[in-house]
């Protein structure tokens, strides 16, 4: 993706999340030369890569296939592995009337999706064979709000404002706008984008990022290169 691009949809972004009456973190708001200058005291934020994050899958066409995503918490993997201590995630997502999150799971992660705000919430669902891999044969049950869902192979549920649904790892899920953009809320254990995304097609979980102009803010794919 082009970083005027990139520049865009965190523009847009925090204006949708302003709409919806949130407010981001402090850190959110800092350019980068003022995260390079405050890297030792947001040691947490960077090495847990809470922040922005833009991806088009590395399939170059954002609209048809993409996500905004801002991290606003996330623990310690060791805590979690450990069962103690900072166990949780949290993040908003966009999504794009008609925009795809390709199908997926994680093997480690268990997470509620939450529509915030805006249209409806489209989660197509599948389950995994005995090895964890995506089985097109294979459904499953979620919780929709705390209340047992069973589904067969491809249900799509339909999440209108307020409510959600409860994946946990194994479950494979793709999901989309409809009739209009979503501000979805993810919360979750801890999270990591960089091992614990399995995608069902041979696509990537970040963008490569052509430089055309200065970013407005650091992506999480951005701290390696920014904040060593």
């Amino acid at each position: 993706m082009k970083r005027s691009d990139i520049n865009t949809v965190l523009s847009d972004a925090a204006a949708m999340i302003a709409r919806h009456g949130m407010t981001l973190p402090p850190f959110a708001h800092w350019s980068p030369d003022e995260f390079v200058a405050r890297k030792e005291t947001a040691r947490h934020v960077i090495d847990a890569r809470c922040g922005w994050d833009v991806t088009d899958y590395g399939a170059g066409d954002f609209d048809r296939m993409g996500l905004f995503l801002f991290t606003l918490r996330n623990g310690r993997l060791a805590d979690l592995q450990r069962g103690t201590g900072m166990c949780y995630a949290e993040k908003l997502l966009i999504s794009r009337d008609a925009q795809l999150s390709p199908m997926h799971a994680h093997r480690q992660k268990a997470e509620d999706i939450i529509n915030r705000g805006g249209a409806d919430l489209i989660v197509e669902l599948y389950g995994s064979d005995a090895g964890g891999n995506f089985d097109a044969d294979a459904g499953g049950e979620v919780l929709c709000d705390g209340i047992v869902r069973p589904f067969t192979p491809g249900t799509r549920l339909r999440l209108a404002p307020g409510e959600s649904v409860t994946l946990m790892p194994g479950d494979w899920h793709a999901f989309w706008a409809e009739g209009g953009d979503v501000l979805v809320g993810e919360v979750s254990t801890v999270n990591d984008d960089e091992t614990d995304n399995f995608f069902r097609d041979k696509i990537g979980r970040f963008s490569d990022v052509v430089e055309d102009e200065a970013p407005r803010h650091l992506l999480v794919s951005d701290y390696d290169t920014w904040l060593q």
